[in-house]
């Protein structure tokens, strides 16, 4: 189990791919060998819902995206509105309209030798977007995912903002193989300073006495659906503070939850050997998932 279980779809086997508005059927998608992508991880990406013929939060993705690679020197050519068209013309290729998920990436483009110095690109930037039949597994709502403490950090701003989503996503990669090897779903991963930030995949919440606890974000990606989730327990009266706290101060904790665009809010069943109450109907952590798809089908309805 993890947060990104889910239901294999054999229609993902004759998708199309769109590789700088150019389709190509899944196994004639490919790029260069030097492109700054697949050499250096020198690039940025979103992932993206599509959910009942919507692109849900588009436009926050889209802010994160130039965001990011304003945040790397990267210069995106093209307009917001330009991208969402290269959305539209793969989804309309597959007939997509549900249960979909997009993973849009803008790299550095190919290179005229393997060399780290942007002045090696020949340009322009490489766009590929990615969308697969993708839905969750019913089972991360009913089982929950298991987390516990791994030894790698997230990284100051001054080695790499963890607010730019890059391509170079090694520090979670690294948690995660750890995390994995002590059995965990996802790896609980601290700041510099021992504080609780993020997991490896996923931003982190937990409940005690009724209270949602969540790091301040500073070194933690600024996930969408995070921000969604302390917009949500704002708005419905439930207390929710970002604040730096250890783990000390919270493996007693009721409940948890990670959040993340592909699955939303995903209960956590247990923190190392501690077993939490989570996937209980009547978690707060379920009607905190109920009270965010609720937003989702809102922000369709006004769109």
């Amino acid at each position: 189990m993890s947060s990104h279980s889910y239901i294999k779809n054999n229609k993902n086997e004759g998708i199309f791919i769109n590789i700088d508005g150019k389709l190509f059927p899944r196994n004639e998608a490919k790029v260069s060998v030097f492109d700054s992508g697949f050499l250096l991880g020198d690039g940025v990406w979103e992932g993206i819902r599509l959910h009942k013929g919507r692109l849900i939060f588009i436009n926050e993705h889209l802010d994160r995206l130039f965001s990011s690679a304003k945040g790397i020197s990267l210069n995106i050519p093209f307009s917001k509105n330009e991208i969402i068209r290269e959305i539209l013309k793969v989804l309309e290729k597959n007939n997509m309209k549900e249960d979909v998920h997009i993973r849009l990436i803008i790299s550095r483009g190919e290179k005229i030798t393997p060399y780290q110095n942007p002045n090696a690109n020949l340009g322009p930037v490489t766009l590929v977007i990615i969308p697969e039949f993708k839905k969750t597994s019913p089972e991360t709502y009913t089982n929950g995912i298991s987390i516990g403490r791994v030894q790698t950090i997230r990284p100051s701003s001054n080695i790499l903002s963890t607010h730019f989503n890059t391509l170079s996503k090694l520090n979670c990669i690294l948690g995660s193989i750890e995390a994995n090897e002590l059995g965990y779903d996802e790896g609980i991963m601290n700041d510099p300073y021992g504080n609780i930030s993020t997991c490896n995949s996923t931003n982190l919440f937990f409940i005690i006495n009724n209270e949602i606890w969540t790091s301040k974000g500073e070194y933690c990606l600024n996930g969408i659906t995070r921000s969604k989730a302390i917009y949500i327990c704002k708005k419905n009266d439930i207390s929710c503070f970002e604040k730096d706290f250890n783990f000390e101060e919270i493996k007693n904790c009721d409940e948890a939850f990670v959040t993340g665009t592909f699955a939303g809010i995903i209960p956590v069943s247990k923190i190392e050997d501690k077993k939490l109450s989570s996937t209980r109907s009547n978690s707060l952590t379920n009607h905190l998932r109920d009270l965010y798809n609720k937003h989702i089908q809102d922000n369709i309805n006004q769109a």
